[in-house]
């Protein structure tokens, strides 16, 4: 199993205790997914960030909901390769 997070880049110059916004998911719990594919957008200090699938596989969990926040290195979703 692969814990997906938004990648630790996005987070660099970011101030400790801002969250980002998952704006949405393209993607459901159950379904087959290609390496690269996008996931979901979230949003952090204004702007959006594709998350997206390291490997190919099929997503188990949707960790975080849509409309939801969350912090650095939250689990937003599970992939079972």
């Amino acid at each position: 199993m692969t814990d997906i997070v938004l990648d630790d880049a996005v987070w660099a110059d970011v101030e400790e205790g801002t969250e980002a916004l998952l704006q949405e998911w393209q993607v459901a719990a159950g379904e087959q997914v290609e390496a690269g594919q996008v996931l979901g957008v979230a949003e952090l200090v204004k702007t959006t960030h594709e998350i997206l699938a390291p490997t190919a596989g099929t997503i188990t969990r949707l960790a975080v909901a849509a409309d939801d926040t969350f912090g650095r290195g939250a689990v937003l979703a599970v992939l079972e390769a």
